[in-house]
């Protein structure tokens, strides 16, 4: 049942992504304001196809209400489409690699991502966080992926240490967020039952490093033994 009910799943999801991405081809030509619609419709649609495999989405805890940097913790797809439904038009700390993607870089900065270069130092963290703040002004809710690649489930990793360093620099709250997609979504067969999205309390800025670090682990952590 599981087999037939991913199949039904991978061919809904990736079905209705063709349409989606083709959409979003006009849009970016178009009427590029039209974008985040469509790419909260595409997060919608990805909910709505977990469904067939028998997989739910539950909710705990409260988004933000203030300018917040929201630590995702990562173990599967499950989370980067999930974002634009989760939150409201999020902008997303990703890779500066997936920028380079025909298409998919153009996109990415018309909708509002912030190109993370881990190896050029001090400037391109000075050059993240000025786009970060132009963002954050506007009322829109940052995200960033803390342990830097998805983990699997029941382990824990050491922050990436431009984590400390972006909290320090933004001078916001972080909201961290535990998730549990691991072991029903990261594989190619989807397991069915239910993955739990927990939002943590908001953590004040201006903490030593250890600290904030240590308690953004413990939190996006707790339902790692789920």
């Amino acid at each position: 049942m599981s087999l037939l009910r991913s199949l039904i799943f991978y061919v809904a999801f990736y079905g209705g992504t063709a349409v989606l991405v083709l959409l979003a081809m006009v849009a970016l030509a178009l009427s590029p304001k039209r974008l985040p619609a469509i790419v909260r419709n595409w997060s919608r649609w990805h909910r709505f196809c977990l469904r067939l495999a028998g997989i739910k989405v539950r909710e705990l805890g409260s988004r933000a209400t203030q300018p917040v940097l929201y630590a995702v913790r990562h173990e599967s797809f499950f989370e980067a489409i999930d974002l634009p439904v989760l939150l409201d038009q999020p902008v997303v700390f990703a890779k500066i690699e997936l920028f380079s993607i025909p298409g998919w870089g153009r996109a990415a900065r018309t909708y509002g991502a912030v190109p993370v270069a881990r190896e050029e130092g001090a400037k391109a963290l000075r050059s993240m966080v000025a786009q970060a703040r132009a963002f954050s002004s506007t009322g829109r809710p940052l995200v960033i992926f803390p342990e830097g690649t998805r983990v699997p489930h029941g382990r824990q990793v050491p922050l990436q240490s431009g984590f400390a360093g972006l909290y320090k620099l933004l001078g916001l709250p972080v909201v961290p967020v535990a998730v549990n997609s691991g072991p029903l979504y990261h594989r190619r067969i989807k397991r069915p039952g239910t993955i739990t999205l927990q939002f943590g309390e908001p953590i004040e800025p201006g903490l030593p490093r250890a600290e904030i670090e240590a308690r953004v682990t413990q939190a996006i952590n707790a339902l790692n033994q789920a």
